[in-house]
């Protein structure tokens, strides 16, 4: 009988503290639409991509040129030049791969170059939702735009508007 109690009471308990968490959420997606550094970073990291595929399209393009004239000319072409050719246009496609590899792979250029223009934006964002919630005393907050399914949100929990003025940025009308 006693253990019935107790593991009553701690259910009870459990029930009246989760019921006391605030909880809130907040729309990053939002809130970096109204920072103008994270739309400048955003507008370099687009031209850098833009400007890199036209390089690395570029190179394609002309393994494709030297292909198509190996095709033409392989019949007149003795063994000893087939091969040249053959491992001139291999080493042109290497190139053309490391090249992207270089620019747009895991630790590419592309990479780097989000992680120093993008991630203190991001850090900041990110310190001020922490200081909202301690402040706020928030047990959990949510994030709208990364996923988290939220069928319904009541705007009076949204204090991505708090988080923009936390900042020092005025509210937009992104949303």
């Amino acid at each position: 009988m006693k253990k019935l109690i107790l593991v009553f009471w701690v259910v009870l308990t459990t029930v009246f503290t989760a019921s006391a968490q605030k909880y809130a959420y907040v729309d990053s997606d939002y809130i970096l639409s109204n920072i103008p550094e994270y739309k400048s970073s955003q507008q370099q990291i687009d031209n850098l991509s833009v400007q890199w595929q036209k390089e690395i399209e570029a190179k394609y393009s002309e393994i494709d040129k030297l292909y198509k004239a190996f095709q033409a000319e392989q019949i007149l072409l003795t063994e000893d030049m087939k091969r040249k050719r053959e491992n001139e246009i291999i080493d042109k496609e290497k190139e053309a791969k490391e090249l992207q590899k270089a620019k747009f792979g895991v630790d590419g250029e592309l990479f780097k170059k989000r992680q120093d223009l993008i991630k203190p934006i991001q850090d900041k964002v990110y310190n001020a939702i922490k200081e909202m919630a301690e402040k706020g005393t928030f047990a959990v907050v949510f994030d709208k735009a990364s996923g988290t399914t939220m069928l319904y949100t009541n705007p009076k929990y949204d204090k991505s508007d708090l988080i923009l003025s936390n900042l020092g940025y005025k509210k937009g009308v992104s949303k």
